[in-house]
């Protein structure tokens, strides 16, 4: 199967110069290393989804923001590959991404057999300050993948700016068809999904 036979585009197809940093491609990630599935970093969703994000990056450019994608579709075989590290006695990464939970704890909660991001309308993001030509990531109180409650979209330990990104970023993507899924603020899937009971395993290339 090719992404255009699971009627999925490239984002960059509809917004050329969006930025992506997509961790999951690379060792920039939870695993400490590139995901199976994973062999270009490139953003592929339904088109519904690929349009309705479009909507949010043109929306926020006018306010001198932009997206920053993490991930997008997600193959079936790299969620195995999570369950896989989850498993595996890995510990390197435990300081960045899960320092307040033993890695066993990760399963299921944070880590599940089935993504969502594999029915292709779901995207993980954040928010960029542009000036210049120049955009760096807004503070959002943790990094993207925080295995921790403080990554939660309105923990109330977060500070005023932290929480007044969250909140620019989730009037965003809301206003563009998406929801946020609460434990993590980096996380937004189209409503209603184009393909809620679907899952795609084809590789990212």
């Amino acid at each position: 199967m090719t992404p255009a036979d699971a009627g999925m585009v490239d984002i960059r197809a509809l917004v050329s110069d969006i930025d992506l940093d997509m961790r999951y491609a690379g060792s920039g990630n939870f695993t400490g290393t590139p995901v199976d599935g994973y062999a270009a970093p490139r953003c592929y969703l339904l088109r519904p989804a690929a349009e309705a994000l479009q909507r949010a990056e043109l929306s926020l450019r006018p306010q001198g923001l932009r997206l920053r994608l993490y991930d997008c579709y997600r193959p079936v075989r790299a969620v195995r590959a999570f369950m896989a590290w989850v498993d595996s006695p890995d510990q390197r990464t435990k300081s960045r991404h899960y320092p307040n939970l033993d890695k066993h704890e990760l399963r299921g909660g944070y880590i599940a057999p089935v993504s969502g991001h594999s029915r292709g309308a779901t995207v993980d993001l954040t928010l960029l300050q542009c000036a210049a030509d120049r955009c760096a990531p807004l503070d959002m109180g943790t990094d993207f993948d925080f295995f921790d409650t403080l990554a939660n979209t309105d923990d109330p330990r977060i500070d005023g700016e932290q929480r007044k990104n969250r909140q620019r970023l989730r009037a965003a993507m809301e206003t563009a068809g998406f929801r946020n899924y609460d434990k993590e603020w980096w996380h937004y899937t189209l409503s209603p999904e184009p393909e809620p009971k679907r899952l795609y395993d084809f590789p990212i290339e």
